[in-house]
């Protein structure tokens, strides 16, 4: 719902609708719209979590494999690539994760759900340099931030020298 009419499209009626269920169940369930949205954001934040995740350890055994002399993607290609499809086919999912994230800015009951993708993922991936996870992280969230705004999503290749930069070991 959220991808499809935003934030503001979100009630415990058009909840029950969507689901086909009715009204009484989603206010017996989540008390106030504030407790549906922490559901939905931790939710959010679960999946973005292990996706990124996976696509870090994809990543790395590629890297790896290149370093063996095997071939195959660079980290840069695969973070490249996924970014891309959150930005093309996946861009109104990635919207409205960010859309979600950006209200716990006006309300602060939501911000610990929105933190939490960023907690799950640090506790999820090795990494050797603390600063230079986050800064990676923040980097990957203003390419997206970026891309949701243009006209035309950034292919992968577009996206390429950015994200070859943030994995430059520092």
């Amino acid at each position: 719902m959220v991808e499809r009419d935003g934030v503001a499209g979100v009630s415990h009626r058009t909840v029950a609708q969507e689901a086909d269920i009715p009204t009484a169940s989603t206010t017996y369930h989540f008390a106030n719209l504030d407790d549906l949205l922490i559901a939905t954001l931790i939710s959010c934040a679960q999946d973005m979590a292990t996706e990124v995740y996976w696509m870090i350890d994809r990543a790395r055994s590629r890297e790896g494999l290149r370093r063996a002399g095997e071939g195959g993607p660079s980290a840069a290609d695969e973070v490249s690539g996924l970014l891309a499809e959150a930005l093309g086919p996946q861009r109104g999912r990635t919207m409205a994760e960010y859309e979600l994230y950006l209200l716990a800015a006006r309300r602060p009951e939501l911000r610990p759900a929105a933190r939490r993708w960023l907690d799950v993922l640090t506790s999820m991936v090795r990494h050797d340099d603390e600063v230079a996870f986050r800064v990676f992280l923040a980097g990957i969230d203003g390419l997206l931030m970026q891309g949701l705004i243009d006209d035309e999503p950034p292919t992968a290749a577009e996206l390429r020298p950015v994200v070859e930069y943030l994995l430059k070991p520092r």
